[in-house]
């Protein structure tokens, strides 16, 4: 059973986030369910939450999106259909009939998508679709919201009448205007309406010339009001029918009350289950604002935030354009505690909202702003001591409430609770108060209880140095300007940088001197340490930056010196190659000459010939030779080569095909078009666009102009509706 104090919710400003959430309702009752929003009791209702949510942010990447919930409430109706003999309203009941018709829109549409969307079609699916209500509403009231003339034989024929006399008292009134208007009886305005009759408007001194009933004057007197005698009678059987009009209205009302009266629970459950999708849809926009994910949900402690925002200051700062710093932080049976230290105004306190924030908000069913890669867990109880808790009322100095909130700590605390507490050990002397503090952070401890805590006190840092599942953990501080890095460093402690910052402000160096000779030597000298082991971590970052720089121009240096080496190498081949040819001919022009002059001696042509030949048939066996090692080193240099391709294309085809398995993979999960005969189509990976001529038996017959051919409606992919 998870149970979430109240202080812990205004502690971490829960509320602030759920005014944030409420914005995007479009419904009274869905913000209304937002506001009063709690981490939920447990965690199946909360992961079930969270999926429904995530669910419905995926739709807003689907072509097919979710039909609109909008609606107005409808409480005070479904009291009054409690009561026997109460008439609804025509307003009422048009609300009603919105109701049914959106909730039986969303009934459909989650039994047609039910395996894209399992969890919204399970809430969903408890309902029930009731079209007769529907249809009986409809049949009655216009979309204008008024009662159509065939709603009953009986109303049929007197707004048959009505429409009869208020013609007749149309053109009665017409020719009277006109008659009285040419004998100037009247005044300049003509006419009037007077409770809602039309009367001349008569000049006073006529009005015993005017034949008509007198309904009244104008304020001076002058003008004197008058029915016509020729419609009064009209004007009568008018208001009589009027009459006839509004009772038979009631009683088709009544009528219609009494069909709808049996369906009041089921009305409720449409009010609910429509409030409860207006709540999934402010969580999902929400989500969509300040770019929240559904991490990993672990079932054991172990809780991994990468690159985690607090949602309120990511909100605020892309508001007026500014830099928001993410934090990562670990919590896990190894590394339970995390002692955060650092000097003020360095982000400590942020980061320890950061993490309980959004441990309230992922068990409260909202989307977290984190690195998709990050993994939550659910804690059973989340304790909280931020901030000064002076409490005038009841007479408590920060340190008596603070202490206060300790006694239920130690009460409360177990190996399923997440503890956060910000400046752990303050209000009271440092001494005592920090002894104290390390009192209670190994009680904590020896129950197993996870916690984040912020605190400045050296011998809580040493505390985390000491035992196994805690950890120490300092906000980064730039320190050359002494300015905030905002980022989070697990591992070792902080420096408060108390004298440096004191420094930078301008705090004579002597008073600074004079202030360190009244402490501890140890204090310092751990504090000094502290802050050197700081700087040279920065340092060390710095180097490692430009190490790395440096590496990176080596590399590249080392490349265009292999590449310039390759291709010195290639031309001293192409030059080797050039001279051993030249030898070669050499050598034979050399054998040809001995041969030129032994024939000028002996003129022996046969001896010529002979030996010419031979040169050549060495020469060709050595050709033939050569040839095939050159092709033996060809063709291992093209498998070299081959291997090398190989090599280097096999990732990416793994990738490639990582990623056509991927985009399969998501087109598998949208909702395929519905297909219409008319629309242009193309086989699935095909380039031809035809249209489709006839649909039968979820098979498609494509023109492609030239030809036709007989297609699945599964191998189609649509290109553009049919206009």
């Amino acid at each position: 059973m998870i149970k979430i104090h109240q202080k812990t919710l205004e502690d971490l400003e829960f509320h602030q986030v759920l005014n944030q959430v409420a914005e995007h309702c479009v419904t009274k009752s869905g913000k209304d369910s937002i506001l009063s929003l709690v981490p939920l009791e447990s965690t199946e209702k909360a992961i079930n939450s969270l999926q429904a949510v995530n669910e419905y942010k995926a739709s807003y990447e689907n072509e097919s999106r979710i039909p609109n919930h909008g609606f107005d409430t409808i409480d005070e109706e479904l009291k009054f259909l409690l009561i026997e003999d109460y008439i609804l309203e025509i307003e009422s009941i048009r609300r009603i009939g919105h109701i049914i018709s959106t909730a039986t829109a969303h009934i459909k549409y989650f039994i047609k998508f039910q395996e894209f969307y399992p969890v919204l079609s399970h809430i969903c699916g408890k309902l029930e679709a009731d079209k007769d209500i529907l249809k009986e509403i409809n049949s009655i009231i216009d979309k204008d919201g008024e009662i159509k003339d065939n709603a009953s034989d009986n109303l049929a024929v007197i707004r048959k009448s009505i429409k009869i006399h208020k013609s007749k008292i149309g053109s009665g009134f017409s020719k009277a205007l006109s008659q009285y208007n040419t004998q100037d009886y009247l005044d300049d305005i003509k006419e009037s309406i007077l409770d809602n009759r039309r009367v001349l408007a008569v000049k006073a001194m006529y009005r015993r010339k005017v034949k008509g009933t007198i309904l009244g004057s104008s304020k001076t007197g002058s003008i004197v009001f008058i029915e016509p005698e020729a419609i009064s009678l009209h004007q009568r059987e008018l208001n009589n029918l009027e009459y006839e009009e509004h009772e038979e209205i009631k009683k088709i009302l009544a009528a219609l009350t009494d069909k709808i009266r049996p369906a009041q629970p089921v009305l409720k459950q449409y009010q609910d289950y429509l409030t409860q999708i207006d709540s999934i849809f402010a969580r999902t926009r929400y989500a969509l604002e300040i770019n929240a994910v559904l991490p990993e949900i672990s079932m054991k402690y172990d809780l991994d935030l990468k690159e985690a925002y607090h949602p309120l200051l990511l909100r605020s700062n892309n508001q007026i354009g500014e830099k928001t710093y993410p934090q990562s932080i670990r919590l896990n049976p190894g590394n339970r505690i995390i002692v955060i230290s650092g000097p003020n105004a360095g982000g400590k306190s942020i980061t320890l909202k950061t993490v309980g924030l959004l441990q309230l908000m992922i068990q409260s069913g909202i989307l977290i702003p984190v690195h998709k890669n990050s993994q939550i867990c659910f804690f059973n109880r989340i304790l909280s001591d931020i901030g000064d808790n002076q409490s005038i009322e009841n007479q408590l100095s920060t340190y008596s409430y603070r202490l206060k909130q300790m006694n239920y700590f130690l009460k409360k605390c177990n190996d399923k609770t997440l503890f956060l507490i910000d400046e752990f050990g303050t209000g009271s002397d440092p001494e005592l108060g920090g002894a104290l503090a390390e009192v209670f952070l190994e009680y904590f401890y020896d129950k197993g209880s996870f916690g984040v805590i912020t605190t400045h006190y050296t011998n809580l840092k040493m505390l985390a140095d000491e035992l196994p599942d805690m950890q120490n953990a300092n906000m980064l501080f730039d320190e050359r300007s002494l300015k905030p890095i905002f980022k989070l460093v697990l591992g070792e402690a902080g420096s408060s940088f108390t004298f440096e910052v004191a420094q930078k402000n301008g705090i004579p160096y002597s008073l600074i001197n004079k202030a360190k000779k009244r402490i501890e030597r140890s204090k310092v000298r751990f504090d000094k340490t502290i802050a050197k082991l700081q700087k040279e971590r920065g340092k060390l970052s710095r180097l490692e930056r430009s190490l790395r720089a440096n590496e990176q121009r080596k590399i590249a240096e080392t490349d265009k010196l292999e590449y310039t080496n390759l291709r010195v190498q290639k031309k001293l081949e192409g030059y080797q190659e050039l001279y051993d040819s030249n030898q070669r001919l050499i050598y034979l022009g050399q054998k040809v000459d001995n041969l030129a002059k032994k024939f000028q001696n002996n003129k022996r042509k046969r001896d010529l010939l002979a030996e010419l030949f031979k040169i050549i048939q060495i020469e060709n066996s050595r050709r033939k030779k050569q040839s095939r090692a050159e092709q033996h080193k060809s063709e291992i240099k093209e498998r070299k080569a081959k291997r090398e391709i190989q090599k280097r294309i096999e990732p990416i085809r793994k990738r490639k095909k990582a990623e056509k398995k991927a985009i399969a993979k998501k087109e598998e999960n949208k909702p395929r078009p519905k297909l219409n005969v008319g629309d242009r189509v193309r086989l699935e990976d095909g380039m031809a666009v035809g249209s489709i001529d006839k649909i039968e038996k979820n098979k498609a017959i494509v023109n492609y102009g030239m030809f036709t051919t007989n297609v699945s409606l599964e191998q189609l992919e649509l290109v553009e509706k049919k206009k």
